[in-house]
């Protein structure tokens, strides 16, 4: 594994920490005290439960349960739980006679009951993310080509939300602003011109070499006028944006007649409806948001037995 993938995964890991604490401080308060746990039930009880899928989905996230246990002490720290599913792994359920046990969870009552309705929040949205990424994923695939995410997702749940793209068989765009470099069209405004921010661009990457090894640019165009600039710079990634199927065709054709090699993604009111007139020769990914900021949670739940 590589210096800058350990970073990647230490950055990932400490940011899950932080927002599980946060979302625990929210819930418990700042006592912490689940008050009607500890109104009705000892305080050494031990408890197991089941993690149960409710509705036909893709499942992710299934150890975020032992993430938020481990927020709660040592109590929670000592909580078993079995994944009976891999990451990714698509379950057709009859409901309502035919619901899936994904998972169990044993260990201290208490904090079973605390860590229950963040741990299914998060369980529930992850898995809506990826169910809707693969329906959109599997269309795509066929054609060789990739669904990518967007930042388009709710504030500090970014990290679950990337996770649930990859399990439903889409591909991870940038993280956030810090590592990779999109020049979208405010920054064409603001640096003066397409020409002008990609090498203003280049001459960053050439200092930053150092933080941001092979660095590709990626820049934003949304006329053909734009793309043949774009194209005269030499950039690595190209992205079609709101652009109709017509458009993207010539835009397309435009790139192979200039000879410049790049990665074509197409973006911006992409959806289920007219998703397949995208599937054009040439285009290698189609970027849509709405699999992270309009997923449906999936129906799961704890039961104790």
């Amino acid at each position: 594994m590589s210096p800058n993938r350990i970073e990647e995964d230490q950055f990932k890991n400490q940011l899950i920490e932080h927002v599980l604490a946060l979302a625990m401080l929210e819930d418990l308060g700042p006592g912490p005290l689940d008050v009607t746990s500890a109104a009705t039930i000892d305080v050494d009880t031990e408890s197991t439960a089941r993690l149960v899928l409710k509705e036909s989905a893709v499942l992710s996230g299934l150890d975020t349960f032992k993430a938020v246990a481990k927020c709660l002490g040592p109590r929670g720290e000592a909580m078993q739980v079995v994944e009976l599913f891999e990451e990714g792994t698509h379950l057709e359920v009859v409901p309502p006679a035919n619901p899936i046990t994904v998972a169990t969870i044993a260990g201290n009552a208490r904090c079973l009951l605390a860590a229950e309705r963040l741990s299914l929040n998060l369980i529930q949205r992850m898995c809506g993310v990826a169910t809707m990424t693969r329906s959109f994923a599997a269309l795509a695939g066929a054609h060789n080509i990739q669904i990518l995410d967007t930042r388009k997702t709710m504030p500090g749940l970014r990290v679950f939300d990337k996770r649930a793209v990859r399990a439903g068989g889409g591909t991870n765009h940038r993280f956030g602003l810090f590592d990779a470099i999109l020049i979208k069209d405010n920054h064409v405004r603001a640096a003066g011109g397409v020409t002008a921010a990609v090498e203003k661009a280049r001459a960053y990457l050439q200092k930053e070499q150092r933080h941001l090894p092979n660095q590709k640019i990626e820049v934003e165009v949304t006329t053909l006028d734009e793309l043949h600039e774009a194209l005269q710079t030499k950039a690595e990634r190209i992205l079609l944006d709101n652009m109709a199927p017509s458009l993207v065709r010539l835009a397309v054709d435009a790139v192979k007649q200039s000879g410049h090699e790049c990665f074509i993604e197409v973006s911006g009111g992409v959806n289920a409806s007219n998703l397949e007139s995208y599937f054009i020769r040439g285009v290698n990914a189609i970027s849509i948001g709405a699999i992270t900021h309009s997923a449906k949670n999936i129906d799961l739940s704890l039961e104790f037995d």
